[in-house]
């Protein structure tokens, strides 16, 4: 405890909420429970005791350290009862996900249980833990017996975490910790406002969707010719393949590579076989009532921050919006009088190579506005005059080996992604050492940082280990990767405190929301902060950025999903009718 009382805040609150939350919905708090480390003072609130409160029972200033164990949730508890978040918060999750990432851990888990066993500390048997999570799940009214039980599990949590905070904290460094929690509070935030979904629709599309799901067979194989039913032949895909001579890659055994990554890049080269990836996975994958919607029409899931190696976000694939398919997307629409904008960066992996590894030459092309003819040009593959339109060919071969080198790709799966010979891609892979000899030598040396010293870290300190089974692309990919995460969590956080409506992060990108007559000013705070951000990691290098506003009635628009969402909502319609007529 030592080490605890020389931290330098004048109190050190370890806290706890006990809270039931239906899918879709904001918490309701049920309890809390509150530890102060230098003074020993305790508080217990319950029901009515916490509700009516208009403040915590606990100082939240910059005087005062916040800790918890996965501390957006216990932030959501603070805004679902109107209080103010802390400003200074350490979160142990987000420090053990630092602690161990990479590592081979014995017990496999992230969760409060999993970093006790890891160090070694007691903890609440697994199944006690489960029963007090079913009673809090379940929600009031309780009886005085089951109150007190809630209580003493959240007392007990308070009480782990305070033995955690002492065998964690000499290895933390704190103030870098410290941004990784304002980074919770962030996310706290950003899943309080959930993204605007038009529920009308998403009701119809689960109402009808076995039969629609049989019409897109139909309206979309007819160009294919690929089913038997609502099976994919791939003897078909085959002989399609072979018939419009597009390359396809196989497996050691010879047949064809029918995975969702091996479809992804393929359609990349071939945009016209995108509608039978889609298909295949609105078949196969996609279940529209698992998204999850709550009550005030808001798509609200857990962003899981930091539980990507690179420290991106994971939230469920299946639950959140931005998960499952690009045409789903669609039914992303503000209310009457609201707007939605999305603001992504423009080139952001290759703007952070070119910033971190010192290429001159890079950064040039960066700077230019479009990269990748740049690139071109400074491989003597575009005239200094050539544009975009006049060389869009070249324009995309140079694209994808530059997105490809970042990825650590090598010619073989370049040639795929392309639909070039692998002469062709090897080409295009010389072009780049020799362009960008600088970025290169950076790049060799993060790699052999990794594998000799045993890990690589970001700008601001997130840490990725070696482990057991180190794979040197994943390595050669981290710095763009992670120290793009660490911008997003940065911006995340300047957009979020400043007051403006992040719905969320989408992972080079911010979604967020304004009155329509206040969506323009929105755009301009969210592209500054992002601007900010990318500064503060790249030492003053500002990324630019490109926003896409969206103003009720309109809605949310992909291009790579436009042609899915015509031919689902056109198919509604339809089933709507027939429905209507058959009532």
């Amino acid at each position: 405890m030592h080490a605890i009382a020389n931290l330098p805040f004048d109190q050190v609150w370890v806290v706890d909420f006990e809270f039931t939350v239906p899918p879709g919905e904001r918490p309701t708090p049920l309890c809390c429970v509150a530890h102060e480390l230098k003074t020993g003072r305790v508080v217990r609130l319950f029901g009515e005791d916490l509700s009516r409160r208009s403040a915590p029972p606990y100082d939240i200033s910059p005087r005062s350290l916040l800790v918890a164990y996965y501390a957006s949730a216990e932030v959501g508890c603070h805004l679902a009862l109107g209080w103010s978040a802390p400003c200074r918060i350490l979160d142990l999750y987000a420090e053990y996900r630092w602690l161990t990432n990479g590592l081979d851990m014995a017990c496999g888990e992230r969760s409060l249980l999993g970093a006790l066993t890891t160090f070694g500390l007691p903890a609440i048997d697994a199944a006690e833990k489960q029963t007090m999570r079913e009673l809090a799940m379940r929600g009031g009214p309780y009886s005085v017996n089951e109150a007190t039980a809630l209580l003493d599990y959240c007392e007990t949590d308070v009480v782990s975490t305070k033995k955690l905070l002492g065998a964690m904290l000499p290895r933390l460094d704190l103030p870098r910790a410290l941004l990784r929690g304002r980074y919770l509070s962030a996310v706290a935030r950003m899943e309080h406002q959930g993204v605007p979904i038009d529920v009308d629709t998403h009701g119809q599309l689960v109402r009808h969707w076995e039969s629609i799901k049989r019409d897109l067979v139909l309206r979309i194989d007819q160009d294919f010719g690929v089913f038997e039913g609502t099976t994919f032949r791939a003897d078909r895909w085959a002989a399609y393949l072979a018939r419009n001579s597009i390359p396809w890659p196989r497996l050691a055994s010879g047949r064809l590579a029918l995975d969702e990554d091996t479809f992804r890049e393929v359609a990349r080269a071939h945009p016209k076989i995108s509608p039978v990836r889609e298909l295949r996975h609105a078949l196969s994958e996609l279940r529209l009532n698992s998204l999850q919607v709550g009550t005030d029409g808001r798509n609200r899931v857990l962003l899981s921050p930091f539980g990507a190696r690179t420290s991106r976000n994971t939230p469920s694939n299946s639950k959140f919006v931005f998960g499952p398919a690009v045409w789903l997307r669609g039914l992303i629409q503000p209310a009457s009088g609201r707007a939605l904008a999305y603001i992504d960066w423009s080139q952001q992996e290759f703007g952070i190579a070119a910033r971190l590894s010192g290429d001159t030459a890079m950064q040039a092309a960066y700077e230019s506005g479009d990269p990748y003819l740049a690139f071109a040009k400074q491989a003597g593959r575009v005239p200094p005059h050539g544009t975009k339109s006049s060389h869009s060919a070249e324009r995309e071969l140079f694209k994808g080996a530059a997105l490809a080198v970042q990825y650590g790709m090598e010619a073989e799966s370049l040639a795929s992604r392309l639909g070039v010979p692998s002469i062709a891609a090897r080409d295009l892979l010389r072009a780049h050492h020799a362009t960008y000899p600088r970025f290169w030598h950076w790049s060799d040396a993060a790699v052999d940082h990794a594998m000799l010293l045993g890990r690589l870290h970001t700008v601001f300190g997130w840490q990725v280990h070696r482990g057991s089974n180190p794979n040197p692309r994943s390595f050669r990919n981290f710095p763009m990767q992670a120290n793009g995460a660490e911008m997003l969590r940065l911006a995340c956080c300047y957009a979020t405190e400043a007051g403006i409506e992040v719905c969320a992060p989408v992972h080079d990108a911010l979604l967020i929301e304004a009155q329509a007559t206040d969506i323009v000013a929105a755009v301009y705070q969210t592209q500054e902060a992002m601007a900010r951000a990318s500064a503060a990691v790249l030492g003053g290098f500002r990324l630019r950025s490109e926003a896409k506003v969206v103003v009720h009635p309109d809605r949310y628009d992909d291009e790579r999903g436009r042609v899915m969402w015509s031919q689902v909502t056109a198919l509604l319609d339809v089933a709507r009718r027939e429905s209507h007529f058959a009532a």
